[in-house]
């Protein structure tokens, strides 16, 4: 029953995202900017094409439970994030999502998978944030996971779960560029002294 409410409201629910969000700019694309702040928030706009797009923004949300689909809608049936971000006892994210996308006998759409597959803690939400709350938040080791910029990059640049951004699945629009491009743009960032937008 839990599975069929589930391919019906992801089929029902998943318009192309459209806001704007192509392929990621090369870093090299930056080099032009000479005052080294100015280019490192550059690069980190150009960051916030992958940060805000549906896929990273759906696991990232400020409430207690994933919002799904390009539309960001709630996640049907409803579930909540748990004490560790896998779901209630009973209704595991491992309920309905297993370790790879697993396509509908339709054709239409799929069930998304990963592992692990989990929200990021509530600490991490970026949905309703500004590009310079989201910068602040990344560079805050409390909440962030405890990481440095390195093991931002890390994660960024090489996470599975992240990367799943860009092999969503079918029903889903992927996340801009690659996350190889992903990584550079961070590592530039980063290199550049990891300046944050000012709004």
């Amino acid at each position: 029953m839990i599975m069929r409410f589930l391919l019906v409201f992801v089929l029902l629910g998943s318009p192309a995202f459209a806001a704007g969000h192509g392929d990621l700019k090369p870093v090299s694309e930056f080099a032009g900017i000479e005052d080294e702040a100015a280019r490192s928030v550059a690069i980190f706009e150009e960051m916030l094409k992958v940060i805000e797009h549906p896929r990273c923004l759906n696991c990232h949300p400020a409430g207690d439970s994933p919002l799904q689909g390009d539309d960001m809608h709630p996640h049907m049936p409803p579930v909540v994030r748990g004490v560790a971000d896998f779901g209630a006892p009973g209704m595991y994210c491992t309920t309905c999502h297993s370790s790879e996308n697993v396509e509908f006998v339709t054709g239409d759409g799929s069930i998304p998978g990963h592992n692990p597959w989990q929200l990021a803690p509530v600490e991490m939400a970026w949905v309703g944030k500004t590009g310079a709350e989201i910068c602040a938040q990344l560079k805050d080791p409390e909440r962030n996971g405890d990481r440095d910029l390195a093991e931002i990059h890390e994660h960024m640049a090489e996470d599975g779960l992240v990367g799943w951004g860009w092999d969503p699945g079918a029903g889903r629009t992927p996340a801009p560029g690659t996350q190889a491009a992903f990584g550079e743009l961070t590592q530039s960032w980063i290199d550049t002294g990891a300046v944050c937008p000012q709004d």
